[in-house]
């Protein structure tokens, strides 16, 4: 069964993170790219990993929106790696922080809290991705559309997460998607057309690879063949768009096997991905993950060009030693988002997941909770 997923959970028209809000109009949005349903990848050989940085997981029950974290810890890169000459790229290294969020929203309404100052200056000021959770085609392209614009028209990069693959997190807290892949493709469509021009960043679908082993083999094939496509309509949509495709974490899977599914799902095509990402709303240590990333990686081959992005919104003191997924004690903001990392095939460092909003013990699944933020960025 699934094991050591990310803990993602859904709550109202976004999952975590900021809530993106745009027109309400619920009128048809404008035509989309006209791209066909992607036939499945092969599976092609991979490239041996020299030194798989994560051990295979433990077998757990999906019944959460994220399974336990594996308690061993992953290696720690080596000196030579991180000399590695940084990959440059096109996009501006200034983030966007979209103007509304759950921890924005809380600062403003408690100017007297005495929690306040830290919240806001430690967590609320950072910017940090946007998800698309709700299966809303009707007005999905003007509401992505609002974020892109608002990124663009600040000289600033959005983040923005999709997030409706069917059989969304195998039925655990984040249960829901699009109904088929036939509507979720429609969907993809409607979401591109309003990736604009400019620089954008998509993390797609997190845990839609790494926690694919819960689908039969049929329908496993059928979701990579979609996000495949998936990042190929959006490439087409906006050349600047820069999309990364799930990874797990390094406390998950190992290298070689993740590598394996990512290609199956397109991640090592330069017409549908830029890399990878990892550790979305987990807290593995960003020295682990870079190792880790790297080795998927290599694994994964495809062109040089490819790197990898790390969510760093919650892991400043690494995994919990028992592997408690559900709002851990003990674990501190990681480092400040940036797309300027100095570390080569790194591409960003982001706050995927919003420090503050819970997993489903400190708080409901994906609501903010202050005196979880506050220890966190305190």
């Amino acid at each position: 069964m699934v094991a050591a997923a990310s803990v993602v959970v859904a709550v109202g028209t976004a999952t975590g993170m900021l809530t993106a809000f745009g027109d309400d109009d619920g009128g048809a949005d404008e035509a989309r790219p006209n791209v066909s349903r992607s036939p499945r990848l092969q599976s092609l050989p991979l490239v041996p990993s020299p030194s798989p940085s994560a051990k295979p997981s433990v077998s757990a029950s999906p019944s959460a929106s994220a399974t336990k974290t594996s308690p061993a810890p992953s290696p720690k890169p080596t000196k030579k790696s991180e000399k590695t000459e940084p990959r440059t790229t096109a996009a501006s290294t200034r983030l966007y922080r979209h103007p509304r969020s759950q921890v924005l929203d809380w600062v403003r309404a408690h100017p007297g809290d005495p929690r306040q100052d830290v919240i806001e200056s430690r967590i609320a000021d950072h910017p940090a991705a946007v998800w698309f959770a709700d299966f809303t085609p009707a007005n999905i392209t003007s509401r992505v559309r609002a974020v892109t614009s608002g990124g663009a028209a600040a000289g600033r990069v959005p983040v923005v997460v999709p997030y409706a693959i069917p059989d969304r997190d195998c039925g655990g807290h984040s249960v829901g998607g699009a109904p088929d892949l036939d509507a979720y493709d429609d969907w993809i469509d409607r979401f591109a057309a309003g990736l604009g021009s400019g620089d954008v960043v998509v993390v797609l679908e997190p845990d839609s690879v790494a926690q694919a082993e819960c689908l039969p083999a049929g329908e496993r094939a059928d979701r990579f063949a979609s996000l495949a496509r998936a990042g190929r309509v959006m490439k087409e949509a906006n050349p600047n768009a820069r999309v990364y495709f799930d990874a797990g974490h390094s406390g998950w899977h190992a290298p070689a096997k993740q590598a394996g599914w990512l290609k199956q799902a397109g991640a090592a095509s330069a017409a549908s991905s830029d890399g990878i990402f990892s550790n979305v709303s987990n807290f593995h240590t960003t020295a682990d993950e870079i190792a880790y990333d790297r080795a998927v990686l290599d694994a994964l081959g495809g062109p040089a060009s490819l790197g990898a992005v790390i969510d760093t919104s919650r892991n400043g003191n690494g995994a919990p030693p028992d592997g408690e997924w559900c709002d851990p004690a003990g674990r501190k903001i990681g480092r400040t988002p940036t797309l300027s990392t100095g570390m080569g095939r790194i591409d960003a460092y982001l706050w995927v997941k919003l420090p503050g909003e819970s997993d489903g013990c400190k708080g409901a699944p994906g609501t903010f909770t202050p005196s979880y933020a506050y220890d966190l960025a305190r």
